[in-house]
C-alpha cells in the first residue's frame, strides 16, 4: 500500500447504447444473438496513481468521462475492464442528493449517510451538532429533503462528507450551486483537509479553483486521460485551448495578415455571440494576448498583468472617424471593465487596419465575455459597423487568494514597528 491512496490501472468503461428501449429486449431474446446496440466507450485505458495527501483537480469538457471515473473509484459503477484500488475511507459528493432518501428528514439522512460510510449511531451522535452547524439550513434540517433546493442539498451533503473524517474526499461539481459564503466555508474546509494530509479529488470547470486548491491536475478528453501533471497551470492552459476548439494539443498557426484574409462574419456558437452592423468595416480578427504582437489570443491571463487587445479591421472604403470599444462582462452580464477610443481620433483606410489597446488587467480571477464594437462617428447619427457581443470567453487566474468584488488591487501590508 505504501503512500498510495488510489491506484487505477488500465481502466475501461463501455456502455451499450440502444436506439429504442425495445431493442434491449429484442437483443436479449433473439435466438441468433443478434446485436441491436452500439458501443460507447466512456473511458479508455486510464492508469494513474494518487499519493496520500494529494489534491487532484480533474478538468475536461462535458462528456470527457470525469464523472464516470469518479463513480468507478467510489464503487457506484463497475468498470468493463481494469482495476481500481482505494486505500482509505471515501466520502463523496458525486451529484446533488446522491445517496439521500428523499422521504427522510435532513437529520435522518445524516444518520443514513454515516451508517453507509461505516459509522455507528453513537459515532454519528458525536458529530451531528457540528454537521448541522456547518450545513446551516435552519429549520429545514427537520424537514423531508425532497423539498430542499439544490443549495440546501449541497450544504447538507458537504457538511456530512467532511465531518465523517474520510481519508479521501471526492467532489464532482457539487459546490457550484452554493452561494459565496457557503463556497468560502467549503474551501476553508479543503485547506484543513490538506493540512491534515487528506486526499482530495475535485472536479470543477473553474480553472482558478483548480489552480488555487490543487497540487496536481488531470485533463480528460473523450474518455482518455490526456495529461496528469504537477504543473497545474500548464494543464489548465491545455484545457482552455481544448474548449476553444483549437487542434489539440498544438494550435495551428494563424494565417499571415494580408488583403486576402478570411472575412468571416459567422457567430461564435460556444458563447452565444450576437453580431450586428453594416459590415462596411468589420473585425477580421480580435486578439487578446500578453504579447503585443501575438497572432493568437491567449487561453489564460494573470490578474493585474499588462495585456494587449489587438484589432485587425477590414474596411471596404475609407472612414475619416471611427470609435472602437471593448468591455468585459461576467457570467451574470455585469459590466466589469470597459474603454473606448473616443478621445483618440481614429480613421480607417480601405483594406486592412490594425489598432491595439494595451492595459493592465486589474480584474479578479474568473471567466468573462469579451465584447467589442466598431462604429462610424464621422456623421450623425453614428452608424454601427460591427458589434460582437461577446466575441470570445477569457479566463483570468490569480495567485492572490480572493475572488471578492470585481477589481484586482491587492493591498500592500506593512507592519509597524518594523524590525
Amino acid at each position: 500500500m505504501g503512500n498510495t491512496a488510489i491506484s487505477v490501472h488500465d481502466l475501461n468503461k463501455t456502455y451499450k447504447l440502444y436506439n429504442h428501449p425495445i431493442d434491449r429486449l429484442k437483443e436479449a431474446l433473439h435466438p441468433l444473438r443478434r446485436s441491436y446496440h452500439h458501443d460507447f466507450k466512456a473511458l479508455s485505458d486510464i492508469s494513474f496513481d494518487i499519493a496520500k495527501g494529494d489534491s487532484i483537480g480533474i478538468i475536461g469538457k462535458n462528456g470527457a468521462g470525469k464523472s464516470t471515473l469518479l463513480k468507478i473509484i467510489t464503487g457506484v459503477l463497475t468498470p468493463t475492464s481494469g482495476s481500481v484500488k482505494v486505500h482509505g475511507r471515501i466520502a463523496s459528493l458525486l451529484e446533488l442528493g446522491a445517496g439521500f432518501n428523499p422521504e427522510y428528514t435532513g437529520i435522518e439522512n445524516i444518520y443514513l449517510q454515516g451508517m453507509l460510510i461505516g459509522y455507528t449511531r453513537t459515532e454519528v451522535d458525536e458529530k451531528i451538532a457540528d454537521i448541522i452547524a456547518f450545513a446551516d439550513i435552519g429549520e429545514f434540517i427537520y424537514q423531508s429533503v425532497k423539498i430542499y433546493s439544490s443549495g440546501m442539498f449541497a450544504r447538507l451533503a458537504f457538511a456530512v462528507a467532511i465531518h465523517v473524517d474520510p481519508d479521501i474526499l471526492i467532489v464532482d461539481e457539487a459546490l457550484s450551486v452554493g452561494d459565496f459564503a457557503f463556497q468560502y466555508k467549503c474551501f476553508q474546509a479543503f485547506r484543513r483537509f490538506q493540512e491534515a494530509g487528506k486526499t482530495i479529488l475535485f472536479v470543477s470547470h473553474s480553472t482558478q479553483q483548480i489552480i488555487q486548491y490543487c497540487n496536481k491536475a488531470i485533463l480528460m478528453h473523450e474518455g482518455k486521460m490526456v495529461t496528469f501533471s504537477e504543473d497545474v497551470e500548464k494543464t489548465t492552459f491545455e484545457y482552455e485551448m481544448l474548449i476553444r476548439h483549437h487542434d489539440f494539443p498544438h494550435q495551428a498557426p494563424s494565417p499571415a495578415l494580408s488583403e486576402d484574409i478570411d472575412l468571416d462574419t459567422s457567430l461564435n456558437p460556444e458563447i452565444g455571440e450576437h453580431r450586428f452592423g453594416t459590415h462596411e468595416a468589420l473585425f477580421a480578427r480580435v486578439i487578446l494576448s500578453s504579447e503585443e504582437f501575438s497572432e493568437n489570443s491567449d487561453p489564460l491571463f494573470h490578474a493585474g498583468k499588462k495585456v494587449h487587445l489587438r484589432f485587425v479591421i477590414h474596411a471596404r472604403r475609407d472612414f475619416p472617424s471611427v470609435v472602437i470599444g471593448a468591455s468585459l462582462k461576467n457570467k451574470d452580464g455585469l459590466l466589469i471593465w470597459g474603454d473606448n477610443t473616443v478621445d483618440t481620433p481614429i480613421g480607417l483606410r480601405m483594406g486592412l487596419n490594425e489598432i491595439t489597446m494595451s492595459f493592465n488587467l486589474n480584474v479578479v480571477a474568473g471567466e468573462y465575455g469579451l465584447f467589442v464594437g466598431l462604429a462610424d462617428i464621422s456623421g450623425e447619427p453614428r452608424v454601427e459597423l460591427d458589434q460582437r457581443w461577446p466575441c470570445q470567453k477569457i479566463t483570468i487566474i490569480s495567485s492572490h487568494r480572493t475572488d471578492q468584488g470585481f477589481a484586482y488591487a491587492p493591498a500592500r501590508i506593512t507592519l509597524w514597528p518594523q524590525s
